[in-house]
């Protein structure tokens, strides 16, 4: 038997594949209407979080933060079933799932911290990418269970943790590849250029495939071998700004980092990659 609190875009679906695959399921959600939809499903939801555990060997988590996380099982646990094991796929704090890990484990259940890179399309498809760290043990028993809720389970280690702060570091570059595409098309639009026609560029030049290899270059720290110089670059960052300041546009990122590239020039770094702005990062 399965328990899953929270009934999200995320964690419903969650719950509509393990019905597909002939899962019992027991469900909470804060919002009762939104528990009480899953039983057209199959699902059997429950008004309290506690109703809801009984009975449950795993109970799986989807809410909005560690607070959320906190309360919600502080109330669940008065119907844990001794030696329940608890799989959290909320994006929390690293401390945050530490910390619970810890506290649970004092209480005598399992605490397994597992953050997703899903939408609520893989979720259903059980596609997408699901990150665990922490005993291995204890992944090892569960990674059967978990790598049929996704498409790639990846195990970052015995680390406490580690799978929140790699959840957040490419959370973080989700937030900054969507800033980026708005600046994109807004010094697009200055020009007169359509965003179909930036698609267009996207879709035949793409730039994400070259991710791993920049990141690779970064990691070996071998910035004396460039192939776009500093100061070639931040001269394109000056005709980007230069182009928007004369429409009255306002960029989001290029500033900021034309500011950095501006620190690694004035320190001597002009003639060597670009990507020396993420030496200190290291």
């Amino acid at each position: 038997m399965k328990a899953f609190l929270g009934m999200g875009l995320l964690g419903s679906n969650f719950v509509r594949a393990m019905l597909q695959k002939g899962d019992a399921v027991q469900v909470w959600n804060r919002t009762d209407a939104r528990a009480k939809a899953m039983e057209i499903f199959g699902a059997k939801a429950f008004e309290n979080s506690y109703e809801a555990v009984q009975g449950a060997d795993v109970i799986h988590v989807t809410l909005k933060d560690d607070a959320t996380v906190d309360e919600v099982l502080a109330t669940a646990s008065k119907g844990f079933k001794p030696g329940a094991v608890i799989i959290d796929h909320t994006t929390t704090s690293v401390l945050g799932a530490v910390k619970r890990t810890a506290d649970w484990k004092s209480r005598g259940f399992t605490y397994l911290h597992a953050p997703v890179f899903m939408g609520p399309p893989n979720a259903l498809e059980s596609t997408g990418f699901m990150l665990v760290s922490g005993d291995q043990s204890v992944i090892e028993n569960h990674t059967p269970a978990l790598a049929a809720m996704t498409g790639k389970l990846l195990n970052f280690g015995a680390e406490e943790g580690k799978a929140a702060g790699l959840k957040l570091s490419g959370n973080l570059f989700l937030l900054s590849l969507t800033a980026g595409l708005a600046d994109s098309l807004a010094l697009a639009k200055v020009h007169g250029i359509s965003s179909s026609d930036l698609l267009t560029l996207f879709n035949n030049w793409n730039p994400g495939a070259g991710v791993p290899a920049r990141l690779k270059k970064i990691t070996e720290g071998n910035f004396n071998e460039p192939s776009w110089e500093l100061n070639m670059a931040r001269k394109d960052a000056g005709l980007m700004i230069d182009a928007a300041s004369k429409a009255a546009t306002t960029l989001t990122v290029i500033p900021a980092i034309a500011a950095v590239m501006d620190q690694w020039i004035a320190k001597g770094h002009g003639t060597d990659d670009w990507s020396v702005i993420a030496k200190d990062s290291l």
